[in-house]
């Protein structure tokens, strides 16, 4: 069930293009591309994801999160290289 709120949880919260989530246990993986994520930086952008999860984080149900985020065009040049399998 955490990846199906998590993805919720980012899908109401951000305009995505695109979003994979996986996980096991309380430490997950997210991929989020948005064109919000135009101009901002790379910490700016892992902001804008880590903040709808904030009470998953609080509560423990989120240990650890690694967030990866990208424009639709930088997610074009590196897709081929952190595609989830």
């Amino acid at each position: 069930m955490p990846i199906n709120q998590i993805e919720q949880l980012l899908r109401d919260a951000l305009e995505l293009s695109e979003l994979y989530v996986k996980g096991e246990g309380s430490h997950f993986q997210v991929i989020a591309v948005s064109t919000q994520f135009d101009g901002a930086s790379r910490v700016k952008k892992q902001q804008m994801v880590y903040a709808p999860l904030s009470a998953l984080i609080a509560d423990g149900t989120v240990h650890a999160l690694s967030i990866k985020a990208f424009t639709p065009e930088e997610w074009q040049r590196e897709r081929k290289f952190l595609m989830p399998e």
